[in-house]
Parts: structure tokens; sequence; C-alpha cells
């Protein structure tokens, strides 16, 4: 078994995602858009705006400046659909057919089986009223309730609408004004091709989201392939034996990974990687935190739903690529009312100390802030004092649209 060391691996799976590839120059249209999607196969959705919301960032990452109605045009073309796939997320509707085996299990929430006792009708009740008036939002269809607990709780109707969706009865799509999910027929909103693309069995469904999940990764563990499709690792394991068996992934050591991996015989093998680029942190390069920790030795929580004296690092922290190398984070917000992009806290990994490193990272992090307020319409970047890496990035004087 071929062994590859760690910096081969990192450019191996870098270059899967599309950081090796240049950043367009000039006007961004869905062709660029269509690029950056096959790299990365699907974009994980997070409701969350204190800076965009998250499934904007990983085009920003690998686009630059671009029309931040993509997504919006691409579903309206009939490209994406969304599932729950790695959460719920934006997928190719050329992958609808991978799916199906998930929309045929039972819904996994018991409030789901709760409603189909107690109103049996309901649920072909609000299915026939999609069909027959179109388009809804959960609040066409009912009357908010009082919160129960600290996030959420829905009222029938919206449990209905979501048994619906997970079921593939209903697709929907995200109505732009408010990020309210929209509900709607497969037919009126999926290609009739699509639709039409033959079932495969679950089994079949699933090892070809595994070999997706090679093509997206590049080299990667069990876990790692599991992971990218929200599988779990027991039924995938025969799976990608057979991969294995078929030619179409290739076991290989890692250095320093305690797991054998598997690679993509088709993936490219860069011989650097330039890349400057903050991450979401539902970026498939950092989503699977034990992969992240793997390839990059960089130990990565997401401290939203931390209460703020615990927190680490801030709210909304994206890490900053720099090479083929994760080497500070940053805690971002984006105050709209002053127009100002609000660096709360700047840090670099604890491997960089010295002030020509400090500079080193603070010099392209800057340009890439400066980069990102332009694109959100904001006018000026704020570095609080907060982190190591804060002072070298104040010293920038970061200006925007210079």
């Amino acid at each position: 078994m071929e062994t590859i060391n760690l910096g081969t691996a990192r450019r191996i799976a870098l270059g899967a995602q599309g950081f090796a590839d240049p950043r367009p120059t000039g006007r961004v249209d869905l062709r660029h858009f269509r690029r950056v999607m096959a790299r990365m196969g699907l974009l994980q959705i997070d409701s969350v705006n204190v800076l965009v919301r998250s499934q904007e960032l990983p085009l920003f990452a690998r686009l630059g400046p671009h029309p931040r109605d993509l997504v919006e045009r691409a579903t309206a073309a009939g490209e994406l659909f969304e599932y729950w796939v790695h959460e719920a997320s934006h997928v190719p509707t050329e992958h609808h057919h991978l799916h199906r085996w998930k929309m045929a299990q039972e819904h996994r929430w018991s409030g789901v089986a709760a409603v189909k006792r107690r109103r049996p009708a309901y649920v072909e009740e609000v299915y026939e009223r999609v069909r027959d008036s179109g388009p809804v939002v959960a609040g066409d269809l009912s009357r908010r309730v009082e919160k129960k607990g600290p996030w959420w709780d829905w009222d029938d109707a919206k449990v209905v609408l979501e048994s619906l969706f997970w079921s593939g009865r209903l697709t929907a799509y995200r109505r732009p004004n408010d990020f309210a999910r929209v509900y709607d027929l497969p037919e009126r909103v999926i290609p009739e091709q699509v639709l039409n693309t033959p079932t495969p069995s679950e089994r079949e469904a699933r090892k070809e989201l595994l070999a997706l999940a090679a093509t997206h990764l590049g080299v990667g563990t069990l876990a790692d392939l599991a992971d990218y499709h929200r599988q779990k690792a027991t039924p995938c394991k025969p799976l990608v034996a057979e991969l294995v068996d078929e030619g179409r992934l290739v076991p290989v050591r890692v250095e320093g990974w305690r797991d054998v991996a598997y690679l993509d015989p088709n993936a490219s093998v860069p011989l650097r990687v330039g890349a400057r680029a903050l991450l979401s942190p539902f970026d498939p390069v950092v989503w699977f935190r034990p992969r992240a920790e793997r390839l990059f030795d960089f130990h990565y929580r997401i401290e939203i739903y931390t209460p703020a004296p615990q927190r680490v690092y801030g709210y909304y922290v994206l890490p900053f690529l720099l090479g083929d190398e994760l080497v500070g984070r940053v805690d971002l917000k984006a105050d709209r009312a002053r127009r100002t992009l609000l660096v709360q806290g700047a840090f670099a990994e604890d491997r960089f100390r010295t002030r020509t490193e400090m500079t080193s990272i603070a010099e392209p992090l800057a340009a890439e802030l400066a980069l990102m307020a332009g694109w959100l319409g904001l006018e000026r970047v704020e570095v609080n004092k907060n982190g190591a890496l804060a002072g070298a990035l104040a010293r920038q004087q970061i200006s925007v649209g210079a």
C-alpha cells in the first residue's frame, strides 16, 4: 500500500475542492458556479446571518466577488434542489435519484408520527392544498404557536410540510427576501428528465454517493467518505471495499493517519496550492472536524451555541486558508447599519509567534477581508484588539475598494 505524506494529501484534498484553481478575473456567472458545484457536490445551508448566510461563503472562497443570486438562479434553472444531505443542502438535481432511498424511509422526527396519529387525514389535506393552489410557506397554512423551547416549536402544518419534503412528495426552495422554505410539487420545480431517471437500489445509491465523496475529497478515510453525504460508516464499509475491487478507489496510507485512506484514482496532485480564502464553518474543507485535525492540525469547533463567557474564539469564526495551510481564524460580523465589517477577534495558529510570521498572515488576510467587505456592500473594516493576530492585522490599515 502506497504511503503519501501529509503535505501531498493536503494538496490533493484542496485541489479536489477547487482551491488549486485560480479565481475568475472577469465577470462571474453560472458557468463558474457550475464548476464550483462540480468540485463541491453540494452547499450546506445554514440560517445564521451575522455575516452572510453560510451557503454563500464557499462560493466567495472559491470565486471571490460574484453575483449573490447565483444559487437562486441555478435553482430557478432546474439545476439545484434542496434536501437533507449534509444537513439541509443545495444539491445538483442530477443527483436526485441518489437520494430517493432516504426519501423512502420513515421520517426520523417523532412529531411527524404524533401528528399522523392525531390527524390522520391532515397529511393528504396539506399535499392537496399545495397541489391545487400552488407553492406555500408554512405560514400560509398555519397559525404560529407560542415557542415552548429555546429554539423553535413547529405547529402541525410545518411538521407535515417537513414530512412531505423528507419523503420527496414535495420539494423546496428558499424565498430570497426572508430565507423561508417554499414548498411545491417536484414536477413544478425539478426537470422532468431528472424525475424520470430510474431509481437505483439503496445499496447502489449509497455506493455512488461514496464514489462522489471521493471525487470531492480527493483522499479520505471511510469516516470522511461516509460523512460527506451524512451516511453511517457501517453500511458503507463493504461498499468501499467493492469500489476498491472495481478500481474506483485506491487504498493508501497517509502520514500520521491511523486509519487507511482511499484515494480517488482520478484526483490531481497539485504541485502547489496558492489559495487565500476565508472558509465557512460549513465548508467541506472543515465541516468534518476530525478530518480538519488530521489534515491541517486544526482544532475547530463552532461556538455559536456556546454561552458567550465560555467561547474561546468568538461567535462566528471563519478559518483562514493560506496556501495549503489553515493558518488562523477570525470572528466576523457584518454591521450593516454602520456599513462595517467587524473583525471581533483575529487569531493565528500557535505555531506562528514572531512579528514576521504574524505579518505574513495579516497581509493576505487584510486583502481578503477588504475583498469580502466590498462584495457585501460594506465600506470599511474595523479590527478589534481581541486575539494575538489583531495587532498585526490592525497595522495593515485595511481600505475597502482600494
